[in-house]
């Protein structure tokens, strides 16, 4: 049996609910240091982070990933305890199993054991590790990254661990994804009786119009990488806790999922054009959670796809979908990066798992993207 699929097992005995880390990290380093790898903590606020490093000439080829995991949700839905690993045919499940503990483990064995045949290899190997990925990611990647880049020292290609692949190991390869913006708006009316509407300014009547338009208006129609942007509502609440009166303020919560085409300060402006022109009276915050990024075809795109091609015999997509991840984080340092990791269909739900064959035909695919790279 692979020693990655003990290590992953070993990893999801920790209960690492972000943002904790549970000692998930210091397993890690502690196999990176015994191969020569020097290893720098770097904790934010109750954030656990390390970058190691293995070499100190360029080019930086980096491992990154997260040790944190979302809640188990009702362990009684679970067939298994969702932090005790379990193999039913031929699967491992647990919490964390496909997202992303058991490509932490294919990840460092697969650059230990290249170090180990290879102390002197061209460039540098490097890991970036956060505890702080499935939650508030402020103190995770972005502060790392942000240490990094204060000291000069940069990377040059970067492979994430998240589970990128949609019905089978080696489908697809992210070489990117789409910016995340949130808009936190509150409509602003007057409150009064339900049966005097003419002495009181509904502002749920005033805004339903403009939410028609916003969700009928076509943003763009993507790109040769990614799909149109999207507009959604995540959350609406007004009231005054009684039946009978219409309410003074209506909060509305929204966000959108753009492409290369759009910036934030742009689509900001195309929402604030829109609110005056209705004519309403609102008070709007906006929370950046990442820029869009892309990778363009190249050397670190071109072995990967290889890579991934011979040892999983398929030969990958190159996609832009899926939400956000720490990729938006390092990749304005201008490194290129993509995800590649396990089947994604049963993360962050009850019964997570990943095919227990797929952790050692990862540790493979990653060893030989090294190889590749650094030749």
């Amino acid at each position: 049996m692979s020693d990655s699929i003990e290590f992953t097992k070993a990893l999801i005995r920790r209960q690492s609910v972000t943002p904790e880390d549970a000692g998930c990290q210091q397993q890690l380093a502690e196999r990176l240091e015994a191969a020569g790898f020097v290893i720098e903590p770097m904790p934010f606020g109750e954030v656990s982070n390390f970058w190691a490093r293995h070499g100190q000439e360029g080019p930086v080829f980096c491992f990154a990933g997260h040790t944190d995991v979302v809640p188990p949700g009702p362990e009684e839905q679970w067939d298994s305890p969702p932090f005790e690993p379990t193999e039913r045919d031929g699967y491992l499940y647990g919490r964390g199993s496909a997202d992303m503990k058991a490509a932490l483990a294919a990840m460092t064995n697969a650059a230990t054991r290249y170090v180990e045949e290879h102390p002197n290899h061209p460039g540098s190997i490097a890991f970036l590790i956060t505890s702080d990925e499935e939650g508030r990611a402020r103190d995770g990647t972005l502060k790392v990254m942000e240490s990094l880049d204060a000291r000069g020292e940069k990377i040059d290609w970067c492979v994430i661990g998240e589970p990128s692949c949609t019905n089978q190991l080696g489908d697809t390869i992210r070489i990117g994804r789409r910016g995340s913006l949130t808009g936190m708006l509150t409509v602003l009316g007057q409150q009064g009786h339900v049966a005097y509407p003419h002495l009181a300014d509904n502002p749920i009547q005033r805004f339903a119009p403009l939410l028609a338009e916003l969700y009928a208006e076509e943003l763009d129609s993507g790109n040769d990488y990614f799909p149109p942007s999207s507009f959604q509502v995540v959350q609406v609440e007004a009231g005054a806790g009684a039946p009978n009166v219409i309410p003074g303020s209506l909060y509305v919560r929204f966000n959108f999922r753009y492409s290369t085409v759009w910036d934030h300060e742009r689509l900001q402006e195309w929402v604030e054009r829109r609110l005056d022109a209705a004519g309403l009276h609102y008070e709007l915050k906006w929370h950046l959670s990442g820029k869009p990024f892309l990778t363009q075809p190249g050397k670190l795109i071109e072995n990967a796809s290889h890579a991934v091609e011979q040892i999983t015999g398929v030969s990958p997509e190159l996609s832009t979908g899926g939400g956000t991840s720490d990729g938006r984080f390092i990749a304005p340092s201008g490194a290129d990066v993509i995800e590649f990791g396990a089947v994604n269909r049963s993360i962050h739900k009850v019964n997570e798992t990943i095919r227990v064959a797929d952790i050692e035909a990862l540790e493979a695919t990653y060893r030989l993207i090294l190889e590749r790279m650094l030749a």
